[in-house]
């Protein structure tokens, strides 16, 4: 956690802010604490998306994607106001780090530990896909390790399966290069088959600790993805089968629903290998 600077605020809502967590090209997360004394993780939004209507819609399906999902695969939303000055949302915090942070502290995760990872990812995409959603930006960074095994977090651009509500404002991405499937990179339908290119992809990371179509820009990344097959080495028997199996290029290749296939080789779910967030 990092300490206020001055041209932060100190309280948003009725919660007070103790730190930063983190931030990213969409808004800054915080440490904060309401009146009753419970920890919260608060998200703001970067003030000049405030004035965007349609980033706001986005900001409002963010919500209403993660209430949804509910605490199961996600860290639950606890308040929101989409239609403040600055738009932000709280959710309980969670002690764990971004399977990003983990593997920059102390590398790649062991096999059983990247087993026991997809095996909760599978079960969460599976929910999520239950309810009609598609996350469409699973990538390590949105990946929380906790004691109780993994959570999911920023539903940012979630849409719902039915094909409706097609937010794409210039500037505002549609998913993380390098773990978007070739699909949604081309503009194509996207479904839940987008998620578990994702996960193939997450999981080839969090066991090499690199991704799977490594590049030096966006564009190469992409280019990658719709064209070239995945790297895989450091990754052996059943892992390399089912990272492979993940990362198909055709949707229909791919499983919609890795639950079934982990089950039976399921370990713990936790990760092993994890970091305390700082």
């Amino acid at each position: 956690m990092h300490p206020l600077e001055s041209d932060e605020p100190t309280a948003v809502g009725p919660y007070r802010l103790l730190g930063r967590l983190g931030s990213g090209g969409m808004g800054r997360v915080y440490l904060g604490r309401s009146a009753g004394g419970r920890t919260v993780a608060v998200k703001i939004v970067h003030p000049h998306f405030a004035l965007d209507e349609e980033f706001r819609a986005r900001f409002r399906r963010e919500v209403e994607a993660a209430r949804r999902v509910g605490g199961a695969w996600t860290a639950p939303v606890l308040d929101a106001d989409p239609e403040a000055p600055v738009p932000w949302v709280a959710t309980a915090y969670v002690a764990g780090p971004s399977l990003t942070a983990a593997v920059a502290e102390t590398g790649p995760l062991p096999p059983h530990s990247v087993r026991a990872l997809g095996a909760g990812l599978a079960e969460a995409l599976a929910a999520v896909h239950e309810l009609g959603l598609v996350h469409r930006d699973v990538k390590p960074s949105n990946v929380l390790l906790t004691v109780d095994g993994p959570l999911l977090i920023d539903f940012g651009i979630a849409r719902a399966t039915d094909g409706t509500a097609s937010l794409t404002s210039t500037g505002v991405s549609i998913g993380s290069p390098g773990y978007m499937s070739p699909e949604q990179i081309l503009g194509k339908g996207v479904t839940g088959a987008a998620d578990v290119f994702s996960l193939g992809a997450v999981l080839v990371y969090a066991a090499t600790g690199a991704p799977p179509f490594p590049g030096d820009s966006s564009v190469a990344l992409l280019y990658k993805v719709v064209h070239d097959e995945p790297e895989l080495d450091g990754l052996d028997g059943d892992l390399r089968e089912l990272a492979a199996a993940c990362l198909a290029k055709d949707p229909a290749a791919r499983w919609v629903s890795a639950r079934s296939r982990w089950k039976a080789r399921r370990a713990p779910r936790t990760p092993s290998r994890r970091a305390p967030r700082t």
